[in-house]
């Protein structure tokens, strides 16, 4: 551990790297997400602000907020991340209560999940994520044998996501609880958790989570409305079927930037959840795969991060990219999956992309923890090159003195 964290001092006072592999498709996503939500929300910004751009220049301006906080965040070394993850984690937990609590709780569409700030209103479940994605990094940086080898080591870890897995449910908040139970338990397996446990484990957070479904009228009519959106299609069904002529206007290039009829007022929820059914209508197929293909560029590039770093034993750095690559994979799968009708409807943000602030500050944060993953990856390379190369002058330099004393 010392070791480590030595590691991550020497690198703070080193010029700082950029990862282009990274940074290039997050901008592109920063760059889709402000150029869609303002034109998506023109209709209903005219409608509730009398302004065309009420939510664009809201968007852009959490984006300038985003940048200066990935740029802090990538200048602090992954061993303080480390060493506050506990801390991280306890900050989640208290929001989550607080979201409960009357008075500062705020009901939006039926659910509990934001505090109020006055100009900003504070998602904690989009904190949650990061926060039990750090804080499950650096246990199994710190227990990664005791997983393995041993059954309280194994369920140490279950004990905190239970725990936010039952406040997230108090809201209700059923997508951020499926997410970080996938990001948490994939992991675990990378690990190298205990394949029998492991699978008992996802077993029964499997049959957990359709109990949850089959014990709650509203989701099981959720899961109905999916099953034929089209036979409830001015009710349950309206968001699904909506989305759905979206895509079938789009076509293969799209009907132009700014031309969607959907977002007329057909579409709801446009700008947010939905902003993938809206990029699909006005850039077509095309558009729809180029954004999944900067989303795979930058999970797979994570990815190769992930595994770089744990070949150079910074174990943290490796699985906190793997837990983040897992995050970003699987938020997005969920929302375009919903969205084109392969999932039921969900809450669910599109990471970089959708308007919202919580979301689009959690992404930033994110790009700077990756930002910062790379950095120590590459400096770790030149310390290593340096010590090798001030060691062979050293012994070049002893064998010279010697042949002149000869």
């Amino acid at each position: 551990m010392s070791k480590r964290i030595s590691k991550s001092n020497t690198v703070v006072q080193a010029e700082f790297v950029y990862d282009p592999l990274i940074m290039l498709p997050a901008l592109c996503l920063v760059f889709c997400g402000l150029l869609m939500v303002a034109s998506a929300s023109l209709a209903i910004s005219v409608k509730d602000f009398g302004s065309p751009f009420h939510f664009f220049i809201h968007q852009f301006l959490y984006v300038i907020m985003g940048a200066v906080i990935a740029f802090f965040t990538s200048r602090i070394s992954l061993a303080r991340w480390q060493a506050l993850a506990p801390f991280i984690l306890m900050i989640a937990v208290v929001g989550l209560v607080l979201v409960l609590l009357p008075g500062i709780g705020k009901h939006i569409n039926g659910a509990k999940r934001w505090i109020g700030l006055g100009f900003f209103h504070l998602q904690v479940s989009e904190f949650a994520k990061l926060a039990i994605i750090i804080y499950m990094a650096s246990y199994l940086d710190r227990r990664r044998d005791e997983l393995k080898e041993s059954l309280f080591g194994f369920l140490k870890p279950l004990i905190v996501l239970g725990l936010l897995s039952a406040l997230l449910l108090l809201e209700p908040d059923f997508g951020a609880t499926a997410v970080i139970i996938v990001v948490s338990l994939g992991m675990m397996f990378l690990a190298g958790a205990p394949l029998k446990k492991f699978s008992f484990l996802v077993v029964l957070a499997l049959l957990m989570l359709a109990a949850l479904i089959y014990f709650a009228p509203y989701r099981v009519e959720r899961v109905l409305n999916f099953l034929d959106p089209w036979n409830n299609a001015y009710k349950g069904g309206y968001q699904l079927t909506q989305a759905l002529m979206a895509f079938g206007r789009g076509e293969l290039f799209g009907v132009g930037l700014g031309n969607s009829v959907q977002k007329l007022f057909y579409l709801p929820e446009a700008h947010t959840d939905f902003l993938y059914a809206v990029i699909g209508e006005e850039l077509g197929f095309f558009g729809c795969v180029l954004v999944i293909m900067l989303y795979v560029i930058l999970v797979a590039r994570v990815l190769h991060l992930g595994r770089n770093s744990l070949k150079k034993h910074m174990v943290f750095n490796a699985y906190l990219s793997y837990g983040l690559a897992l995050w970003l994979a699987f938020q997005s799968f969920i929302n375009i999956g919903v969205n084109i009708g392969v999932l039921p409807t969900k809450g669910l943000t599109l990471p970089f992309i959708s308007y919202g602030g919580s979301s689009l500050l959690v992404s930033s944060i994110v790009l700077g923890l990756l930002l910062r993953v790379y950095h120590e990856s590459v400096h770790f390379n030149l310390s290593i090159n340096n010590s090798y190369g001030s060691y062979k002058s050293g012994r070049t330099k002893r064998r010279r003195s010697k042949n002149a004393k000869v």
